[in-house]
């Protein structure tokens, strides 16, 4: 059966963007990057939120002549991605299509076939996932930095037991974290 990660940039009090919406703050250093493509690889498909996919659409046409960056363009066409959204009417990337409702049964069949990781993205549609118990496996990237306010990574509610099994730290700061649920 294929797990469900969520995994998010945040700042060091938990907001993936500001209270302006800007996540500047957030952009990965080549070593975090490279690291973030390796973790990548075993991703099939994405669950995106309308937000998220908007984000994230731009590596369907990246031509950053960086190879770090070719890498995720690259993985980014292989996946296959889901789009949730009740106003977005079509799809500017291949491989993607549109679902309407964030329905957690069909979620839940699609982890018992796939054959490879999906990942749920974004902390509005992932708070569904987190609050029915669907998603295996939590990665944070905490990046040293202060925000104040914003959109939190793990949104108020939610309770989950966690298990620690991977920790990595960056030489800017940053510390990934990578935790199981129990189930």
């Amino acid at each position: 059966m294929a797990r469900l990660r969520y995994t998010a940039i945040t700042s060091l009090d938990g907001y993936i963007s500001d209270a302006d919406g800007n996540f500047d703050w957030a952009a990965p250093a080549e070593e975090m990057h490279r690291f973030v493509n390796e973790r990548e690889r075993s991703v099939g498909t994405y669950l995106l939120g309308r937000r998220m996919y908007e984000t994230l659409a731009v590596w369907e046409t990246m031509t950053d002549p960086d190879e770090t960056m070719q890498d995720f363009a690259a993985i980014w066409r292989a996946a296959d991605k889901v789009v949730y959204s009740t106003t977005l009417q079509t799809a500017s990337t291949a491989r993607t299509r549109i679902e309407r409702h964030f329905d957690t049964a069909a979620i839940g069949q699609l982890k018992g076939s796939a054959t490879s990781d999906l990942s749920v993205g974004g902390p509005t549609l992932a708070v569904t996932a987190l609050q029915v118990g669907l998603v295996d496996v939590l990665e944070l990237f905490v990046i040293p930095v202060v925000v104040g306010g914003g959109t939190r990574a793990l949104p108020d509610g939610v309770q989950l037991q966690l298990d620690l099994t991977e920790e990595r730290r960056f030489g800017n700061g940053t510390v990934y974290l990578h935790y199981q649920t129990r189930t």
